[in-house]
């Protein structure tokens, strides 16, 4: 981009690091805040403390370092209030382009060698797509078709680490913080976004949720609609069976006599013809897919007598042997099926999320072992990440439209002084001001679509943001 669009882009960052400023407590954290988003926002392979430090202040690397390191893992600052004042200041952004469509319930593992960081289990991590020693993050992201943004997190903690008192010590667990499952740590989310009245939209979520009756219908209480994966074996009635409220002895019938009426979603499946599946296309990204989809009205086994009808959508690839993803919805009857598949298929938002984040942001590579410092890490990361997507509203990689709007740019009301956009606080030193031009390599499509911020120190030039 040019250079005025470059000023309007380091200008934008000092705002927006102020705002958060503003919300994190002491005074004296402002600058380690400053360094520590600057650093995950500079290109560089790994986004821990040291590396970090050696990037922002060369020349002061060591105590530069013990700054950052007490920041993250000792302040006592709120992860909640500064994720609040990111969506406060990003949401607006991506509502711009579209009211949000979906909340997207996930959860992301980092693998770890050693057993000492806090909730390091063996267990399925998706990022080595097998079970292996990870820590797991549960978190939930609002989007729409044009972006999205992760507004919740919290570490999966395993039962054994939740029940032994030495290592929550040594990690700095919560008192407060107990064993639950995944499924329950995001309806927890859930239900504080909600009350919270955030726009939450469609919720999604992968079978590891959808297969829980209890998630599902703690979703459905809160007033939300869903489209969550299931798997094959989930047993539900067909759309206009008559449960029976009892048996032929006059009791609550028993589980053989309902199970008699039941039917897996693959049994389904399997006993319709060709003709009732259908080729469907949604995007993803800007990309086009097509596959093959069913869907059928049905009522899932759930502890209600007489469950409501909602559907049931399954993907069969004409190139598998078997259908391969199933999802039960309660988007409404009349709801058409593209639009159906469509919302089913937002998901993918999270996946993209989950990629920059670990490649571009370093997510993954915290080396601290407590408890705070994790989700400090965890929550600065989500705020360089919103910085990028309130900037990618402004100047979109592929919206040439959006040229010359940097003259246009808003600046928070602080940093304003008679109408016009006022130098950066003196708390926060220019962008990478001390730091050496890096080399850049791009390696591969997602970094191509994540904005990155360099520092061009040896000719005198602010940061500037690369599409």
């Amino acid at each position: 981009m040019d250079l005025p669009e470059s000023n309007a882009s380091r200008l934008n960052f000092e705002a927006y690091i102020n705002e958060l400023a503003n919300v994190i407590g002491h005074a004296d954290r402002a600058v380690p805040l400053h360094d520590y988003c600057t650093g995950l926002l500079l290109p560089g392979e790994r986004k821990s403390v040291e590396p970090m430090a050696a990037l922002t202040v060369p020349t002061r690397t060591a105590p530069k370092h013990q700054s950052l390191l007490h920041f993250v893992a000792n302040a006592p600052w709120s992860d909640q209030a500064v994720l609040t004042k990111v969506r406060q200041m990003v949401l607006p952004k991506i509502e711009a382009c579209g009211a949000i469509e979906a909340s997207i319930v996930d959860d992301t593992g980092f693998p770890k060698k050693g057993k000492h960081s806090v909730g390091v289990a063996r267990q399925y991590c998706g990022q080595l797509g097998k079970q292996d020693n990870c820590q797991a993050v549960v978190s939930l992201s609002v989007a729409n078709r044009h972006a999205s943004l992760p507004i919740a997190h919290q570490l999966y903690l395993p039962k054994a680490w939740a029940d032994d008192p030495d290592r929550r010590k040594k990690a700095r667990i919560p008192e407060d913080i107990v064993f639950k499952t995944k499924p329950q740590i995001a309806l927890d989310q859930l239900k504080t976004v909600h009350a919270a009245g955030i726009p939450l939209g469609t919720v999604l979520a992968d079978a590891g949720y959808g297969y829980d009756s209890q998630f599902r219908d703690g979703v459905t209480k809160l007033g939300l609609l869903y489209a969550v994966g299931i798997q094959s074996n989930v047993l539900m009635w067909k759309a206009g069976t008559i449960l029976p409220v009892q048996g032929p002895d006059g009791r609550k019938p028993s589980r053989p006599q309902l199970r008699a009426q039941q039917i897996s979603a693959k049994e389904l499946a399997l006993g319709h013809p060709a003709e009732a599946w259908q080729n469907m296309t949604w995007r993803e990204d800007g990309e086009a897919f097509t596959s093959r989809f069913a869907r059928w009205r049905v009522r899932p086994v759930i502890e209600a007598e007489q469950p409501a009808e909602e559907w049931l959508v399954i993907e069969w690839p004409e190139d598998a042997a078997e259908p391969t993803k199933y999802w039960l919805s309660t988007l409404p009857a009349d709801i058409g099926f593209e639009a159906l598949v469509g919302r089913t298929k937002l998901r993918w938002r999270i996946e993209r999320d989950y990629q920059e984040l670990k490649q571009e942001l370093g997510l993954g590579h915290y080396e601290g072992r407590g408890w705070r410092g994790l989700h400090h890490h965890i929550t600065l990361c989500v705020a360089a990440y919103g910085f990028l997507i309130a900037e990618r509203a402004i100047f979109p990689p592929s919206g040439s439209r959006y040229r010359g709007r940097s003259e246009t740019v808003v600046v928070p009301a602080s940093y304003r002084s008679n109408g016009t956009a006022a130098a950066p606080p003196a708390a926060y030193p220019e962008l990478h001001r001390h730091a050496p031009t890096p080399t850049y390599r791009r390696p591969g499509r997602v970094s191509a679509a994540v904005p990155m911020l360099r520092h061009e120190a040896a000719n005198g030039k602010s940061m500037e943001l690369m599409t």
